[in-house]
This record gives structure tokens, sequence and C-alpha cells, in this order.
């Protein structure tokens, strides 16, 4: 009895060690997560734009490739291939406003968990986490019903027409069931990246990207799925980035842990986050609307080529911008986390080489699609009748475009502040209050040339809208400066 006992007590005594041992493991793993997002508030601003931006950039056009594989195999599908491209087309305004409630419902939360790991609130920081994982699986299920169910109301709605109607059900009811996992895959995704794991977050996208380039050849010809096979693809590849994201955020490497004590939604700790996110949805939800009211005018005064010349300007202007759009999430976790640090020095310094950067970059594609439009027009079309009608709307849809940079670094940090009533009025002014009406209005006062009325809508509403961003955020900024009181919303200090 006296061996048994000792051997019961030794192996106590090893399981007690083990357990010293792995929670000393754990500490040490989590000091060196959380010394990682100290540095935010330590390292060279230049240096962590730079290797912040650099892999929010290449996730931002690697995510693009998604549906622009998606369309480059299925148009080239025998037979077929026209009625099926324009099937992707229409699904693809309801994609954007599935993805533009990732943004709703986590992108808000991921910029105030980072300013309340500049305070030193890791728990509310957490609880944040939380609140959004469970509001997104939430709203997932509901988005999941609503498009499969109603799938071709919408379609019909987003213009869908007899020839293509039955390839864009086939893939939307296929791609709303894997809504889930591109809510968790984008949503959450931004809570890595706020956390200054940039890295982390581009291989989040590269992952289910190479996925899909992989699987779309072999679901789409070698299984003669066609449509359907494009849409399994890319589920299955949403399905791969959204267990890594989750996988991450579970795992030791991470400062902010999805915890089930936080499911519990608390408004207190979620509604800043919505309106903190209202201003990326709108933005991405009105892509979709945008996208309809030009097609729309434009059919009525120019036809067929004029639609095509719209869509390749669209295409150019999405990819053109995708680097603003990295540098600016780049930017994002460096301005919030030194904000709630209260390092006002060094949130000026962020913004400053954040809108220097993006003017450049800004004023460099403006000179290129000034001088050169066929480079940019060949990208998307070959055809020997609309390249040439392409050029010149392609000019004067662009003509504002090297300012634009301005609207992006302040509209966004905006957002990095936790300003959710600038940034959401801003996105609203821009896109709603402004495009949308002059798409049909410039078309009565233009009237010797009413597509390139239709057109000149773009230039005027960026202009209108970067002078009215740049003077607001040129009166307010040292408001936002001041360092928020514990406890106290963001939204009130602002």
């Amino acid at each position: 009895m006296s061996e048994q006992k000792k051997d019961t007590e030794k192996n106590w005594e090893n399981e007690r060690e083990e357990a010293e041992l792995s929670a000393e493991i754990a500490q040490k793993n989590a000091r060196a997560g959380e010394g990682r997002a100290t540095r935010l508030g330590t390292e060279s601003i230049g240096k962590l734009l730079f290797r912040l931006s650099v892999p929010t950039i290449a996730a931002q056009i690697v995510n693009a490739l998604y549906n622009i594989v998606d369309r480059m195999y299925i148009g080239h599908m025998r037979d077929i291939g026209n009625d099926a491209l324009t099937a992707m087309g229409v699904c693809l305004s309801i994609i954007m406003i599935i993805s533009a409630f990732a943004a709703l419902t986590a992108m808000g939360g991921a910029a105030r968990a980072s300013i309340m790991l500049g305070r030193g609130q890791k728990e509310e920081a957490e609880r944040i986490l939380g609140n959004c994982t469970i509001v997104t699986c939430a709203v997932a299920i509901v988005l999941t019903l609503i498009f499969t169910i109603f799938a071709e109301k919408f379609l019909w709605w987003f213009g869908a027409t007899e020839e293509s109607i039955g390839y864009a059900v086939d893939y939307m009811r296929i791609y709303a069931l894997g809504t889930i996992f591109v809510e968790l895959a984008l949503g959450l995704n931004a809570f890595i990246t706020a956390q200054g794991f940039s890295l982390i977050g581009m291989l989040s996208v590269v992952i289910g990207a190479v996925i899909n380039i992989a699987l779309d050849p072999i679901l789409i010809y070698a299984c003669s799925f066609g449509v359907k096979g494009a849409a399994i693809a890319t589920v299955v590849s949403q399905a791969a980035s959204a267990v890594w994201v989750v996988s991450f955020l579970l795992g030791k490497k991470t400062v902010l842990k999805i915890r089930l004590k936080y499911f519990k939604v608390s408004l207190a700790s979620y509604l800043p986050c919505v309106a903190l996110g209202l201003s990326p949805f709108i933005m991405q939800f009105t892509e979709s609307v945008i996208s309809v009211c030009f097609n729309v005018s434009l059919r009525s005064y120019g036809g067929t080529p004029a639609v095509g010349a719209m869509t390749i300007l669209y295409s150019v202007m999405q990819f053109a911008m995708l680097p603003l759009q990295g540098l600016t999430q780049g930017a994002q976790p460096i301005v919030s986390y030194n904000y709630g640090a209260g390092e006002k020095e060094r949130v000026k310094r962020t913004f400053f080489i954040l809108l220097r950067v993006c003017l450049i970059y800004s004023t460099a594609l403006w000179a290129l699609c000034m001088a050169f439009p066929q480079l940019f027009v060949k990208m998307f079309t070959s055809d020997a009748m609309q390249v040439p009608y392409t050029l010149t709307p392609l000019r004067v849809y662009m003509a504002m475009s090297l300012i634009f940079g301005a609207q992006i670094a302040c509209q966004q940090t905006f957002i990095a502040l936790g300003n959710a009533r600038t940034s959401f009025f801003l996105a609203v002014l821009r896109k709603v209050i402004l495009l949308i009406p002059l798409i049909f209005i410039l078309p009565h006062i233009f009237t010797a040339d009413k597509v390139m009325a239709v057109f000149i809508a773009e230039p005027i509403a960026d202009t209108l809208a970067v002078a009215t961003t740049a003077t607001m955020f040129g009166i307010s900024f040292s408001k936002y400066l001041k360092r928020p009181k514990e406890g106290r919303p963001l939204e009130k200090e602002a």
C-alpha cells in the first residue's frame, strides 16, 4: 500500500509540474502577444505602416481574385460562357451586400478593440470580440435563409435576364449556404489585423484564394459541374479561410481570444461597434446600388457599349483603390492603439504619413490613367469597338482620382479614432447624397452628350466629397486627439 501511495503522490507531483509548465508557457505566449501589440506604441511609425500595410494590400488584391477567377473560368465555358458570365455579374451585386454585413458586425468592433488594447483594457477588447462573433453568426444565419429562399426574386431585381437567371440561381443558392464562412472569414479577420498580425491576416485570404483557384477548373470542367462547381469551390475556400481565422483567435499566439463567456451580447459593448461599422457597411452596400444606377442610366442613353464601358471603368476603379484600402487598414491599428494610449504625437505622425503616401499613390494612378488609358482598358477587353469607345470615359471618370487619397485617408482615420457619426455621414455623402442623384440629374443638364454626362457624375461627386471631408477633418482633428476618459463612450468624446 505504501508503494502505491508513493506512486500516486509521484503522479500527482508530475501532473502538478506539467500544469505549472503549461501555465508558464501560456503566460509567456500571452506576454509575447501583448508585447507584439505594445510595439504599435513604440516602433517607428514608417516601418510599422510598411510592415502592416504590405500584407493588407496583398490580402486586398488576393481577395479580389475570388470572383475574378470564377468569372475567367466561367466566361470560357463552351456554348454557355456569355450567359453564365452575365449571371455571375448579377450575383456579384448580392455578394457585395453579404460582404458588407461583415463590415457592419465586426470591422467597427476591430477598431474599437484596438482602442481598448491601447487603454490597457484587454478584457473589454475580448468582450467586444465575443459579442461581434456571436452577432456575426446570427446575421449569417438570417442572410442564408433570405438569399436561399428569395434568391430568384433578388436576382431578377438586380438585372438577371431570361438567358442568365437559371445559372444565377444555381450559383447563388450554393453560395448562400456558405454565408457563415464569408462572414466569419471577412469579419473576424479584421480582429487579427487590428492586433498587428497583418501577415496572419494576409494568410487568411491567401489560403482561401489558392484553394479557390485550384478547385475551379476541377469542379467546373473535370467534374462538369459548371456554374455550380464555381460556387462550390468558393464555399469550400471561404470555409478554409474561416477555419484558419477562428483557429488563430482560439490559439495561443493571439492577444485577443474568442471566449464563450462573452457570447452574451452586451449592448454597451456592441452598439458602439455597430456605429463604427456603419461607414464601411454603407460604402460596400451602396457599391451594389450605384452599379445598378449607372447601368440603368447608361442603358437608356448609350445601350450596350455604354454599359460595357461602365463595367470596365468600375473594374479599373475597384482594383486601383485596393492599395489605398490596404494602406488605411494597415494604419488603423497604429492610430487606434495610440489613440487609446493617449499618444497624440504618434497619432498625428501616423495620419500625416498615411495622407502623404495615399496622395502620392492616387496622383500617380491619375497620371497613368490620363496618359495611358488604353493600358487599363485592354486589361479587361480586347474588343476592337469597345476599346476606343472606353478611352475618353475612363479619363473623365478618373479625372479627380488624384485627390481621392485624401478622402480615404481622412475617412478611415475617423473610423480608427472611433468617430462613428462623422465616418457614417461622409460615406453617405459621397455615394447616396451626391453620386446617385448626379447620375440621373446630369444627363438632363448636359443634353448634348448624355452618356458622358453620366460619367461626369463620378468626378463631381469625388470633388465635393473630398472638399467636405478635408474641411471637417482639418477643423476637428485636434478634438479627436483628446484621450478618452475611462469608461466614457468614444462617440461622445469625439
